[in-house]
Parts: structure tokens; sequence; C-alpha cells
């Protein structure tokens, strides 16, 4: 394939690059720690045993930790690694 000034792999290389900084960005994410709770921490409703197992030490029910984190922000599809794409935009 034609890469124009792009190696052989480039594309791939970025590919790979931002799967693994949203990969480390992930893990960075501060997650529970110890034992999970039975009933959640906040409003004292019950959290399912699915969600126990989901999450290990997870201290809130479904709602309160929606309601703690607020309204989910997407992240922008933008391509910082300069492609011809995101310039174009």
């Amino acid at each position: 394939m034609a890469g124009g000034w792009a190696r052989d792999g480039a594309v791939q290389e970025q590919i790979d690059a931002s799967i693994n900084d949203e990969l480390a960005r992930l893990k960075a994410r501060r997650s529970p720690v110890g034992e999970s709770l039975s009933h959640c921490a906040d409003c004292e409703d019950p959290i399912p045993e699915k969600r126990r197992q989901a999450i290990p030490g997870v201290k809130l029910c479904i709602e309160c930790q929606q309601e703690r984190d607020g309204s989910y922000k997407a992240r922008g599809g933008i391509n910082r690694r300069g492609s011809k794409d995101s310039q174009l935009k």
C-alpha cells in the first residue's frame, strides 16, 4: 500500500500507540480496594451480587456511583499523532 512519506507499518504503529495510551489511562484510574460491601456506603441500598463480583472492593450502588462520577464525557476522536485525516477536519 502506498503510504506517501510514511514508512511501511506506520499506520499500524499509530493504531497500536493509541490503544496502548488508552489502556494505560484506564489502568491508571483508581479502583476500589478491599472487601466489597453488601450495601451502598451512601444510600444503604443493597449492591447486586453481580456488581460485587464484577468490581471487587465496590462500595457504592450503580446510582450513587453514577451520581458521584457526574455526567459521562466522551473522549474526542482526535488523532493527535498528525495523520492527514486529522489535519483535514
